[in-house]
């Protein structure tokens, strides 16, 4: 699998703050990611790209120069939420824009925290991009996080970084804690306690040091090949060294009690985080339920097993994710809207939809429009695997933003 997305956002981003000369290996060629990378060159920052192993010169806390003329984070609204929180500290003005979805994304709940540390953050109708970052001396707070999000609890530790006195972040449920993984590794001064996160930030010993790291496979890219080889006959498929940190490997759990063939291989740990192989089979998916606490840990991996839904005995049904309708695209009615043109038996809810299984007949082929959204594109993919006919994807190219030699891989391991 390609390097970690989240990971490899978050490793560019606290090298470029360290001192020193890191060397990021496995590093993701999502387009999302190379945003990143761009945003953090025109601060000031030296990278050097060969192949997937990218080098970064860090300009430690206080090194950072201002860039000229707008931050384009493209499709990411990792890169703009994670560098808001990197720019409040800073002592000039920055702007980040992004394309036409990302200006769509609601920023309202991450300007909200950064503003009470002491940034100046203006936009457009107060909550969307571009946004105008007027950075300076912050101070900590003790902030409890109104909608589980690991973008605004990373965002709020940045900037931590810069903030005198300790930050300290509450979460009402676990969220992914791979920015509390990659801090602890360059030398940040935090530690963890339940669901609360303690940064202690600007100092004499606030410095983050330089460090060689390799990312691990992307499981959020995994789940579509998991996916693929559990509704194909006959399949088998072991995918190498993916991530398997507890909180980003809930779907393994839930396709597991649903009746899948799955085992881990070879576990262990890698700077911080947990790398293992998958060995998956083809099986009979009896379908269900997710909900509640799950869905913050899954949310990414949510449209995939909506697209299994058809090929279950009983069904899948989501719930208690409205998160879904404020992503790269409206994620539900997306997914409503073309499962729909493929045969499928959906009921769309504010919060989520419910996908009729096998009883309510097969798939069919048919013209998809993922929306521009990346994991659309590449979740119905693997439904049409199973449909009857020809599905024809329109810009399919938008997978690129996660995984873009996603269609190649795809078609490989249909030829073997």
């Amino acid at each position: 699998m390609p390097g970690d997305k989240s990971i490899s956002h978050r490793y560019a981003i606290l090298a470029a703050l360290a001192e020193g000369r890191s060397e990021i290996r496995h590093f993701s060629t999502a387009e999302d990611c190379r945003r990143t990378l761009d945003c953090l060159q025109r601060l000031g920052v030296p990278v050097e790209i060969a192949g997937d192993c990218v080098r970064i010169s860090g300009a430690g806390l206080g090194g950072l120069r201002a860039a000229s003329g707008a931050l384009d984070a493209g499709n990411s609204g990792t890169t703009m939420r994670l560098l808001a929180g990197v720019l409040s500290g800073q002592s000039f003005v920055s702007t980040l824009d992004g394309d036409a979805s990302l200006r769509r994304r609601p920023m309202r709940r991450v300007m909200e925290p950064l503003t009470l540390m002491g940034a100046q953050i203006r936009a457009r109708e107060n909550q969307f991009a571009p946004l105008e970052v007027r950075g300076g001396a912050l101070h900590s707070i003790d902030y409890t996080l109104p909608v589980p999000s690991a973008q605004v609890k990373s965002a709020i530790l940045l900037a931590g970084l810069y903030a005198a006195g300790e930050t300290i972040v509450h979460e009402p449920v676990p969220t992914r804690d791979h920015t509390e993984i990659a801090l602890a590794e360059f030398g940040a001064r935090m530690e963890r306690s339940g669901r609360a996160i303690r940064l202690r930030g600007r100092g004499p010993e606030s410095r983050l040091a330089a460090r060689e790291l390799e990312v691990p496979g992307d499981i959020s890219s995994a789940v579509f090949f998991l996916a693929a080889a559990l509704l194909l006959g006959d399949s088998e498929l072991v995918l190498r060294n993916v991530g398997l940190n507890p909180t980003r490997s809930a779907v393994l759990d839930v396709l597991d009690s649903m009746g899948a063939n799955i085992a881990l291989v070879s576990v262990h740990g890698s700077s911080g985080e947990l790398v293992g192989d998958i060995a998956v089979g083809h099986s009979e998916l009896s379908g269900g339920v997710v909900e509640g606490a799950a869905i913050p840990a899954l949310i990414d991996e949510l449209p995939m097993l909506a697209a299994l839904g058809p090929y279950t005995a009983r069904g899948i049904e989501i719930r208690d994710a409205q998160e879904l309708r404020v992503k790269e695209s409206d994620r539900i009615a997306v997914l409503a809207e073309n499962l729909r043109r493929m045969g499928a038996t959906v009921e769309e809810r504010l919060d989520g939809l419910r996908v009729a299984g096998r009883a309510a007949g097969r798939l069919r082929g048919a013209e998809i429009n993922p929306h521009g959204d990346h994991r659309m594109a590449m979740a119905l993919a693997i439904a049409a695997l199973g449909a009857d006919g020809e599905t024809v994807i329109r810009d399919a190219e938008c997978a690129a933003v996660s995984y873009p030699d996603f269609f190649n891989t795809l078609e490989r391991l249909l030829k073997r």
